[in-house]
């Protein structure tokens, strides 16, 4: 009926597709800090927020774990100017809220993904992220179920750049044509197509259209395409 091979793999995003921030996290991290310290919440939540917007975007050339120890270090310091705390206050804040702490897995994510390995398919992370990938997975209750979790910083090579694709199928062994990829961004789910792989946009707010807009859809999607009959060699 198609032309092309039967699922082995199924390749997703992070952030926004199997996992969201949770923004009530800066609430208890800034109550939990005017505890503390004897500081103004309000004045915390603000400052947590506004540091790492302003930090947001300055991780993309972090290549290993050391790497990114230096950029946390360097992040406490930042915000401890912005909140008026001692280096050891700040550290001890960050230390209690890292940064996967404001993370949650979007809802049914272990049952979906245990579904799609109990049909015998390799499942990936690929993400635009700091080298602690294993680490926030760990934290969201799902590594145990990635056979494969790619940080695009240890590659040096981010999304929607084809050698990311490139590097994560073969981490998990697979030909592009055999892979469905999820992603929340419409240009690395087309740039998962141009190298021939099956690709969803997945919007968990429901506000576009043709997308998905609920993680349990990708299963739906799997029947639609097929599997292949056998499980994939580890």
């Amino acid at each position: 009926m198609t032309s092309h091979p039967p699922l082995r793999a199924v390749l997703f995003d992070r952030d926004d597709t199997i996992a969201y921030t949770d923004h009530g996290v800066y609430r208890e991290a800034a109550l939990w800090a005017a505890q503390a310290f004897g500081l103004d919440p309000r004045e915390v939540a603000a400052g947590m927020q506004a540091q790492w917007e302003a930090r947001a975007f300055t991780w993309w050339h972090l290549r290993t774990q050391a790497d990114e120890d230096a950029f946390w270090s360097d992040y406490s310091a930042d915000l401890a100017a912005r909140l008026g705390l001692t280096d050891a206050q700040a550290q001890q804040l960050s230390a209690r809220y890292p940064y996967e702490a404001f993370m949650k897995p979007v809802p049914n994510a272990r049952e979906v993904l245990g579904e799609l390995r109990a049909r015998g398919l390799r499942l990936g992370v690929l993400s635009n992220t700091l080298p602690s990938i294993d680490r926030t997975l760990t934290f969201l209750g799902l590594n145990d179920l990635i056979d494969v979790a790619v940080a695009t910083c240890t590659v040096g090579i981010h999304k929607p750049n084809p050698g990311a694709y490139r590097h994560a199928l073969i981490a998990l062994g697979v030909d592009a044509a055999e892979v469905l990829f999820i992603d929340d961004k419409q240009e690395n789910v087309d740039a998962a197509r141009a190298l021939g792989m099956h690709a969803a946009l997945i919007d968990l707010s429901g506000q576009t259209p043709d997308a998905l807009h609920d993680l349990r859809s990708v299963a739906t999607l799997v029947d639609r395409i097929g599997v292949a009959s056998a499980p994939a060699d580890a």
